[in-house]
């Protein structure tokens, strides 16, 4: 027997599409739905569910950028054999993804009986909503907008990638939030702020997935709500992040901080009166 059912995988797919590029944290909300559906959080296969659905929001990011990653992917290639196109924004942009990717998965790795354990707590949850809201206002607040995606540089890729670890560390954070955040303390405006935030979640969110998926299908899950639930995130996320972009043009982030905020306080309140554990 699946510990997720197919109708429970439609759901959490359908909360992972949302949420995943949002900075509201996908993994706090994945935690809170599987709760209130008397999912076993700390459940290793549930774990391992959550992060392989997460291949879908990320296949979304693929296809909704693929201009975009096959220019920077063919600046690269090109680099590699011709040393004069190394001067190229985009040969070095793909180099500081990568770069930019190593610090998570070194904790990633370290750290994941942490991660998958005490960390896993729905407290820590609430706790890190309510926290990453005060760190995106100050952030969103602090920044001057006035960069835009061309004037990102190594130093910037490194920190926005290297703040992937607060989420990493603590569910709730949000990954988006963190790297959005950072992004915006850099002076980056917001839309760039955002489109760096998917860009290197590609390769981490993805790693994770293929992580998991031994972890995933071995402890209990099954191929069909695997399936299920990975679909359903792509299509959600991908209108997701066509919405988001549009939003961010225009606005600040501060319905997010408030969302996250009320969320927070919520889960602490169904925490605390024993609804959910």
């Amino acid at each position: 027997m699946s510990v997720i059912s197919v109708g429970q995988a439609v759901v959490l797919g359908v909360v992972e599409g949302v949420t995943e590029f949002l900075p509201v944290s996908s993994t706090g909300h994945l935690k809170i739905t599987e709760g209130l559906m008397k999912i076993p959080v700390d459940d290793p296969a549930v774990v391992g569910f959550s992060a392989v659905i997460q291949v879908g929001a990320i296949a979304a990011v693929l296809l909704y950028f693929f201009k975009d990653i096959v220019r920077i992917v063919s600046a690269w290639i090109r680099g590699l054999f011709n040393p004069r196109e190394r001067y190229h924004h985009d040969y070095k942009f793909a180099w500081w993804v990568i770069a930019a990717t190593i610090p998570i998965v070194v904790v990633g790795l370290a750290a994941k009986p942490l991660i998958d354990g005490p960390l896993a707590s729905l407290w820590v949850v609430a706790g890190s909503l309510i926290v990453g809201s005060g760190v995106m206002w100050a952030a969103d607040q602090m920044g001057r907008h006035k960069r835009g995606e061309d004037d990102t540089s190594f130093k910037d890729a490194m920190l926005v990638g290297s703040s992937q670890i607060l989420a990493l560390l603590f569910p709730g954070f949000s990954r988006s939030g963190a790297t959005m955040s950072t992004a915006l303390i850099l002076d980056l405006d917001r839309v760039a702020a955002t489109r760096l935030s998917f860009f290197l979640g590609i390769p981490a969110l993805t790693g994770a997935g293929i992580y998991e998926l031994k972890d995933a299908l071995g402890a209990g899950v099954g191929a069909a709500p695997l399936a299920v639930g990975t679909i359903v995130s792509f299509v959600v996320a991908y209108a997701s992040i066509a919405w988001l972009l549009k939003f961010v043009a225009k606005h600040s982030f501060n319905a997010f901080v408030i969302y996250r905020i009320v969320i927070g306080v919520g889960l602490l309140g169904l925490l605390a009166t024993g609804v959910l554990s």
